[in-house]
This record gives structure tokens, sequence and C-alpha cells, in this order.
């Protein structure tokens, strides 16, 4: 196999959509000024990712042809392996790419490291053609990173690289039947998280700073603030504000996920139901009443390519 292309994926930034809503730049400026908010951060942020994304493409360009594919276009868009794959932009857009280009060789590019912490971005637009050597002399290091999957009873099936939600379209309980570990109870909550090893520094970890705040608040209690230590053979699971009610229980509320203890999930909402993956709400399946969704990990790998 030889690499004979590089595919560089970004997105677009707040200011790009921004104008993208309001037509022009100058109308945009004047919702967010009018609102309090600061117009010339969207306008620096900005500057500094197409600085990142030129350099990107102008160093890229002494090894490889190279185009560029915006994040919208990652469903319909054909990958094969003579390819590899450059994001620019923050970790979510590393999440996003992942699931649609299989084990080609991901190298997630840090576009402004002052303002994006960059966990899943190792490189920056200075110092990633090395690694883009070495992928073509097949000399490079790697991560291999799991998926979670979401399959349904009809055959439908959704991966995530960092989380699935499972839960209501709009801000109304969402109403299931939960089995996990041989134990089965109905619920009434606010949806459930399923994070990978991944996605267990995101939106899980938002989860466990309100319970940890609520806690500390409750029993003054001041000691540090502890996270789950996932293995990527292993994901977790979290229900959000479960409520107890005589038809509802709240006795399963998190739990580990591996290959012999899969996560059920069936479905009471008529209508609204939904289960999408790494916050991308278009990414979804629909999960009505009849819906029965299991929970497990892929046989896919994300490849991401390290230092």
């Amino acid at each position: 196999m030889s690499i004979e292309y590089a595919i560089i994926i970004k997105n677009k930034t707040r200011l790009e959509a921004l104008i993208e809503r309001f037509n022009t730049k100058a109308q945009a400026k004047f919702y967010i000024e009018s609102s309090g908010g600061d117009f010339s951060d969207y306008e620096l942020e900005n500057e500094i990712f197409h600085q990142s994304l030129s350099a990107v493409q102008r160093n890229l360009s002494t090894v490889l042809k190279n185009k560029i594919v915006e994040r919208n276009f990652l469903p319909s868009f054909i990958f094969n392996t003579n390819q590899v794959v450059i994001t620019v932009g923050q970790d979510g857009l590393v999440a996003n790419t992942a699931k649609y280009v299989k084990q080609i060789p991901i190298i997630a590019v840090n576009p402004d490291p002052e303002r994006f912490d960059g966990v899943l971005l190792p490189f920056t637009a200075d110092d990633f053609v090395p690694s883009i050597e070495k992928v073509i002399t097949q000399k490079y290091n790697s991560k291999l990173t799991s998926f979670a999957e979401a399959t349904l009873n009809d055959g439908q099936r959704l991966l995530a690289f960092n989380d699935l939600f499972i839960g209501a379209t709009s801000h109304v309980s969402a109403r299931y039947k939960i089995t996990h570990n041989n134990k089965t109870e109905e619920q009434s909550s606010s949806g459930i998280i399923v994070s990978t090893q991944a996605g267990s520094t995101g939106w899980l970890s938002s989860i466990f700073n309100m319970s940890f705040g609520i806690h500390k608040f409750i029993e003054k209690d001041q000691s540090k603030k502890k996270y789950a230590k996932l293995k990527d053979n292993q994901l977790m699971f979290a229900v959000r504000e479960p409520f107890a009610s005589k038809r509802t229980q709240v006795e399963t509320t998190a739990g580990i996920i591996t290959e012999r203890s899969k996560l059920v999930i069936q479905s009471f909402m008529p209508n609204n139901g939904l289960i999408f993956s790494d916050g991308i709400e278009t990414d979804f399946l629909k999960f009505n009443s009849g819906a029965v969704a299991t929970i497990g990990i892929a046989a896919e790998k994300a490849n991401l390519v390290l230092r």
C-alpha cells in the first residue's frame, strides 16, 4: 500500500458559521455586540485558524498532493487506503472524522494551542510533516482506539468515537427499560450517556463534575474529584437525572460495558426518541416505542497517529 494523497478535514469557524447565519459579517457583528459579546474574539479565532490551515497546506504540499474536505461532507466522501487524513480543528473534529475513515491513519493538528486543550491533537501546523513522512514509509506510531456502537433490533447501527446519547429530542423525560448485568428496570430520565475511553474526558467528565459538586455542597466534603479511568475495551454509561416514581426506578444509574456485559435499552417513547453520537444531533437513529438498542464495543478501530 502506498500513500498517494492527503485529505485535510476542516470545519467552519464560529465566525464563518455566524456569517452564514446572518448573511454578512456586519450583521453578525451587530448581533454579537448588541448582546454584549466580544466580536473581536471571533475574528481573532478565525484569523489564527486560517493561518494554521494555510500553513498545513503549504507544508503538506512539499510532501503530498492534498485537498480540503468540509466536515459536513464526511458522510458522503469516499476514502481509500491510499490516503492519509489530517484534521485541523478541535478534538470533536477527530471524533467526527474517525467514524468515516475506518483505519486510515489520522494526523490531528491543533490550529490554536492557546485556545484549544487538544487532548486528541498532538501536532501543530509546524511540526506534523515528519509524521506524514513516517506514514508514507509505514514507520509511524499510532494508537488504535475503540468505538462504541448502538445496534437496533431492525439492524440499524451507529458508531461513536467519544459518546452516545440515548434519550428524547427535546427537554422532556425519556422513558425506557434498561438491562445491564442481568438486572432490568423501567426508568424515566434526561437520557443516558455512553462514553468510550477517548470520550471520558468530555461529556462524561461533566456528569462527574455535577455529581461531585452536589456531593460537596451537601456533605461539605473537601476530597478531590475522581473520574472514571476506562480501558480501551470498556465503555461507561451514566443515567442523567433519573426520576423515582411508582413505575420508574433509579438503581441502575451507571456501569461498565464490556464485550461480555452489554447494555440493552428498550424504548417506551411513542415519538421523539433518538440515539445520536459525538454531540452531532444530525447523526442519529430514531428510537421510538418498539425499538431495542444493544450498546457495546464495535469491531472497528480508529487509527490515531502519535508523535
